[in-house]
């Protein structure tokens, strides 16, 4: 079956996109509602006014242990001229929270006064009308307003709502929202179809994502089953949607421009198009369409793009109907610690690592691809580049929308440089040990993790470089780039480094004069990392031109990228650590086995948050299970190199 290329309409600005939005759809005034026990109505939204029953109190009540007097019978008392009130007569003993007796209107604290008999109180002091009393209504009057509508009820609301004696209210109908996943490639993860996922499949998570996302924008959803990519099967589900009683419908894949984008089609097919993409990344595909008066979005099929999506358009729609105003995140001062290029035209959201270093806030961009839903649940913050930027320099201070409270981003260790799987184990433990202390590590090879100490990016870096003339790691890297630089050398392992290929080596490969070979391609690490610097020094001595290896200037960024584009077929093999090719299962041939160090500032050695790393470090729980890794050797872990 063939298909027309879909096409974008003109796209939108964020800006216009939404108020094309708000303005078809978000004027709904009157909203469905419905009646619900206070104990039930956490989360939900007032729809009227609610106005208390009863006060509260709803009689006096002594707010202090004493006695209870008639303020009259006391004045003029004093130091000098004491006054002998009878008990049971003109002084009642009350405790805090007891019913005044008739008659009385003040309290006398306990430690005031002197008990002279079981039947005599003596006082020194006047009480005034009303002294240490909760008068009738101090909190709360009878028919005085309580909450208004449009009102998020929370707990605090409870107490307030019972003790006015109201006990069920009012609350708007949650918004009913349908969401139809659709796609051949895409698999159901609660089916046994994705225990053998052919090549191009992938399992739909997006749903149960967008679904969570509109609970917690106060509304309720419902989940179709997947719908291969058929025009007519994905029109008859979005009109069972709209007629069956859904305020809004949601397709999930098929919005962007692709052969098999249907979604397009069949919006056009029975309602109008509002708007079909939108100048922003990720998210640009999503569509809009008027349906029968209710709003239908095209979501893009990328999570990160799905996400971001759904938070500018699906959820502030949302909460404009519940009468709520749109959620806003925390801001704060960030400098990136290397130049973020960006489109000019397009408002980008970058997802950034984010952690207190020295006196500043430094962020760190994660990947910006679309279907990376680690950049997202990995992110500290978004850094949002306008559209008529052209990127932001490094060290450039602007705004970031915080993801996380500023507490956890001020307890975050960060780390900058060589990647390796250790630190995953590292972060595993600091966080759980500790509860409130995390690891953050970024991944731009050695070099870059010291140039990043040299610019105060990180806390710490994580380095593997071998001078060819000594034999030794990292020191004279850091003596050369870094001249006067204070710091402790610490090594964390020693490795295995090799060739990761495929199980039982299909291309017979055993050193590096294979990689000239013309059946071979070769996937390489980044420029400035260790693995390259070594890589290179090897090829130099053997004369090899790098210029004969195919593949050679493909770079990843950690060692599991060049494991898994081993694994996948993109290249034969890869100079990496044994433990990524453990991990997924690949054969190894082993070249050297070298030594990794973090190199931490002196400044910063004494933090409570690093010296609780380096307890970490050195723990026989730590070592156990870099072992277990596989590759890894910790007989020196822990110990001062410099």
């Amino acid at each position: 079956m063939s298909h027309k290329r879909n096409i974008y309409l003109k796209m939108k600005p964020l800006a216009e996109a939404r108020q094309i939005m708000f303005k078809a759809f978000g004027d709904r005034v009157s909203w469905p509602r419905e009646t619900v026990p206070v104990t039930e109505a956490v989360g939900r939204v007032l729809a009227e006014a609610v106005v208390a029953r009863l006060s509260s109190p709803n009689f006096h009540t002594a707010a202090m242990d004493g006695i209870a007097v008639k303020a009259a019978n006391t004045f003029g008392v004093s130091e000098t001229a004491p006054k002998t009130l009878i008990a049971d007569s003109e002084a009642m003993y009350v405790n805090t929270g007891q019913v005044m007796p008739p008659d009385t209107d003040a309290v006398i604290m306990i430690e005031y006064i002197n008990v002279l008999d079981k039947d005599h109180i003596e006082i020194e002091a006047p009480a005034f009308p009303w002294q240490n009393v909760r008068k009738v209504g101090e909190d709360i009057v009878a028919t005085e307003l309580l909450f208004p509508g449009n009102h998020l009820v929370t707990p605090y609301c409870i107490g307030a709502l019972i003790s006015g004696g109201v006990f069920s209210v009012p609350v708007k109908r949650p918004p009913r929202v349908l969401i139809i996943p659709t796609g051949g490639e895409v698999v159901d993860w609660q089916s046994d179809n994705y225990k053998d996922l052919a090549p191009g499949q992938v399992l739909e998570s997006n749903s149960y994502v967008l679904g969570k996302l509109v609970e917690s924008y106060g509304g309720g959803y419902d989940k179709h089953t997947i719908i291969a990519d058929d025009t007519a099967l994905i029109r008859k589900a979005v009109e069972s949607g709209i007629e069956g009683g859904h305020d809004m419908v949601l397709t999930i894949g098929g919005s962007s421009a692709g052969a098999k984008d249907l979604a397009k089609e069949v919006f056009a097919s029975i309602g109008d198009i509002l708007v079909h993409g939108v100048t922003i990344m990720p998210g640009k595909p999503i569509l809009m369409a008027r349906i029968k008066n209710k709003p239908v979005f095209g979501i893009p099929g990328y999570q990160v793009s799905a996400i971001i999506a759904f938070e500018q358009f699906v959820g502030p729609l949302l909460r404009r109907w519940q009468g709520l105003p749109e959620i806003s995140r925390n801001t704060t001062t960030v400098v990136p610690t290397r130049k973020i290029p960006s489109k000019l035209g397009t408002e980008e959201f970058v997802r950034v690592k984010i952690g207190a270093v020295g006196d500043r806030l430094v962020a760190t961009p994660l990947s910006r691809g679309s279907g990376n839903i680690t950049s997202i649940t990995e992110a500290d913050g978004i850094i949002r580049i306008p559209h008529h930027v052209e990127g932001i320099q490094s060290e450039e201070a602007v705004s970031a929308e915080l993801l996380r409270p500023m507490e956890m981003v001020a307890n975050t260790i960060v780390v900058v440089g060589s990647h390796d799987n250790t630190l995953d184990v590292l972060a595993d433990m600091i966080r759980t040990r500790s509860g409130h202390v995390s690891l953050s590590s970024s991944h731009v090879g050695s070099m870059g993790g010291l140039m990043a100490l040299k610019k105060g990016g990180c806390h710490l870096a994580g380095a593997h470089l071998l001078d060819m003339e000594t034999g030794l790691y990292n020191t004279s890297y850091i003596k050369r780039y870094l001249p006067g630089f204070d710091f402790r050398q610490i090594t964390l392992v020693h490795r295995d480094q090799g060739f990761i290929i495929p199980k039982n080596n299909p291309k017979k490969i055993r050193g590096l004069e294979d990689l000239t070979r013309a059946d071979v391609v070769f996937i390489n690490r980044q420029g400035g990392s260790g693995t390259r610097i070594l890589l290179d020094y090897r090829l130099k001595q053997m004369g090899i031109d790098p210029e004969t290896i195919q593949g050679y200037t493909n770079e990843e960024f950690t060692h599991m990228a060049v494991a898994v584009a081993v694994l996948s077929g993109a290249a034969d093999t890869g100079l990496g650590i044994f433990a990524a090719a453990k991990a997924l299962d690949l054969d190894f041939i082993p070249v050297v086995t070298e030594q990794y160090d973090l190199i931490i500032p002196e400044k910063y050695y004494q933090w409570e948050n690093i010296q609780t790393l380096l307890a970490i470090i050195r723990s026989d729980e730590f070592k156990r299970r870099v072992a277990g890794l596989g590759g890894y050797h910790t007989e020196k872990t822990g110990e001062r190199v410099v």
